[in-house]
């Protein structure tokens, strides 16, 4: 038989099928990744075989050398950037990436688990916000390492993961337009239960925080990151009895829905109306006018992902957590009130004539 740990205890295996009420055979198709088993008996075989402290063997049927990269959804401009991310380290390893949709922006679909281990790659790199414990367990039973790129949320302490300072980016592009005399900026962020949205959020409510202005809840609306979100968002605060003069919005795309909805109520970009966006995907360099957004590393976080699959683990057995920095990118879509010059930006707790640097 093939695949049982390198110990090969035969009474052991025994064991394990007896307490599975299943023949020793059954045992040796769940250790070799057989399709022929039940979903049901593999699930018990597999939980049994953990107990037991059973860890296939590196020897044995050789790995593809193949990178699984794995979304819930192909179609957004930030998903070729982590391709090209992936791919750039996979080549560098004498690797192929294979691509690989399931599952919702959460966890992959429960079909995923068997195909990956059908196909035995060097790694995975998922795009998910978190894994079930079982797609964690059994990856790791097969030795197949695997990375979580987190643009999304914040994944289980136990998780290699790669993600970017969502805060921090939210801090800055509401701070930007703040130190531009913006009083009622707006935020068109992402779906409620993401954590990268709240984390936006919560750098959007510390930068008013810090310019002295009140947060209004009538100006925040949770979108889907994709342009109809903006356009719709943004329609509905700029019909508005009191419409903002500023909308931050959580990605480049919502940004571009923002864009068109000013542009068809004959709204001048930035003079009527400041946009800010979110990632600094390609396109955002180029509508009308130029975006301003938030710099998200979106292919390095993926090609340090891709890295950790081919690093050793790291000592004591922790998972890694790496956060790389955002920076903001000022470009044409933004600027003060009416076109007016940026008054100096107000401290609160200071006198009114009090001024201090923009940089401060």
């Amino acid at each position: 038989m093939h695949g049982e740990d390198e110990v090969g205890a035969k009474v052991t295996l025994a064991e394990v099928a007896k307490e599975a009420g299943v023949s020793l055979p059954t045992v040796s198709k769940v250790l070799n990744g057989r399709s022929d088993v039940s979903t049901g008996t593999r699930a018990k075989v597999e939980r049994l075989l953990a107990a037991h402290g059973y860890r296939r063997r590196v020897a044995g049927p050789p790995r593809t050398p193949l990178v699984e990269l794995v979304f819930h959804e192909l179609d957004s401009v930030w998903a070729v950037e982590l391709v090209k991310g992936v791919e750039n380290v996979a080549k560098a390893n004498r690797a192929t990436v294979v691509l690989t949709r399931s599952g919702t922006r959460h966890a992959p679909g429960p079909e995923w688990i068997e195909g990956v281990l059908r196909r035995r790659p060097l790694g995975v790199v998922l795009v998910f916000s978190s894994l079930p414990a079982e797609v964690k367990r059994r990856l790791r039973s097969w030795d197949i390492p695997f990375v979580i790129v987190d643009p999304a949320g914040d994944p289980d302490p136990d998780v290699p993961s790669v993600g970017s300072a969502n805060w921090a980016g939210g801090l800055a592009a509401t701070r930007h337009l703040t130190d531009h005399g913006h009083e009622r900026v707006a935020i068109v962020t992402g779906p409620e239960d993401m954590l990268c949205s709240r984390a936006r959020l919560d750098g959007y409510r510390s930068a008013l925080t810090m310019a002295g202005l009140p947060f209004d809840p009538r100006l925040v609306r949770f979108g889907d990151f994709q342009v109809h979100s903006g356009f719709a968002h943004a329609g509905d605060l700029l019909d508005g009895p009191e419409p903002p003069t500023a909308v931050f919005a959580g990605s480049d795309l919502q940004a571009l829905g923002v864009l068109e909805a000013a542009r068809l109520r004959g709204l001048r970009v930035p003079e009527d109306l400041s946009v800010v966006g979110y990632d600094d995907v390609p396109p955002a360099q180029w509508s009308s006018p130029p975006l301003t957004t938030v710099h998200q590393p979106l292919r390095h976080m993926a090609e340090e992902a891709a890295r950790m699959l081919f690093r050793p683990d790291v000592p004591g057995g922790a998972a890694r957590r790496i956060e790389l920095a955002t920076r903001l990118v000022v470009r044409q879509s933004s600027g003060p009130p009416g076109g007016r010059a940026a008054p100096a930006r107000r401290v609160p707790g200071r006198a009114p004539g009090a001024r201090i640097s923009a940089g401060a």
